[in-house]
This record gives C-alpha cells, sequence and structure tokens, in this order.
C-alpha cells in the first residue's frame, strides 16, 4: 500500500520492449521479467517477442548483460512456442564477449556451463535450467 490507503499495483508487461522500457525506468529487471512471463504463458504471441527492446548497455549496469539475457529469452520463448524468431534478437552486439554467471559461486560454474539453455549458452550466459520457469 502506498501513502494514501491505495495498493500500488505492478505493472505487467506485454512485451520484451516494456520489460527493457521498465527496467529503463528504474524497475527491477528481474521482477520486470518474470511478470512478463506470467503474462507471455498465459497467452504465447510473436506480438510479445516481436518488438525490438531498447537498448540497455550504456544507460546502466548491467545493460550488457540485460540486452544479451533479453535476446535469449526472445529465442527460448518462440523455440518453445513454435514462433517465428525476431530478427532483432540475432546480432552479435547482443552476445557477451565474456562469460557471464547468474550465480557468484566458482562451485556452480560447472553446472551452470552444462545446465544453460543454449539460447543463453549462444550469448555467453550462463543460467540454470529453470531461469525462466517461477518454480
Amino acid at each position: 500500500m502506498n501513502g494514501d490507503g491505495k495498493s500500488k499495483q505492478r505493472f505487467r508487461p506485454n512485451t520484451l520492449a516494456e520489460v527493457a522500457g521498465l527496467t529503463l525506468q528504474g524497475e527491477p529487471f528481474d521482477i520486470c521479467l518474470r511478470n512478463f512471463l506470467d503474462e507471455f504463458r498465459e497467452a504465447p504471441s510473436f506480438a510479445g517477442v516481436e518488438q525490438e527492446p531498447i537498448r540497455l548497455k550504456g544507460a546502466m549496469e548491467p545493460g550488457e548483460i540485460f540486452d544479451a539475457y533479453l535476446a535469449a529469452v526472445a529465442e527460448s520463448l518462440v523455440s518453445e512456442h513454435g514462433l517465428a524468431m525476431p530478427a532483432w534478437a540475432w546480432p552479435e552486439d547482443r552476445k557477451l564477449r565474456r562469460p557471464w554467471f547468474a550465480l557468484p559461486w566458482d562451485g556452480m560454474r560447472a553446472i551452470l556451463l552444462v545446465e544453460s539453455p543454449a539460447a543463453f549458452r549462444s550469448r555467453n550466459l550462463f543460467v540454470s535450467a529453470n531461469a525462466l520457469s517461477r518454480a
């Protein structure tokens, strides 16, 4: 609830472009992405991934990681639902030059290297196998 007694309802983005826009406005990336995934899974459609998200690299830290992550999410979702791949997700500048691991512990790197879905690995992002689930 906010100060006037009304509950504050979070916006649920319908597109990855909205996820990037909200993140740029200061909303937490992970929450925006999870909310988008909830919406997308209720009604999967190409419209959710079609529009290219604004680039976050240079606008915020860790913008470059977020840019690559959004492309990996798009590829994962279209593959999962048999949709067309949006052209914006392919460029090399949506891939990281250096590996990024979702968990900071050295002992977990080997697990993430094995578990990480192909769409993430191809962008040098190493996440758990269930990175896109709510479990």
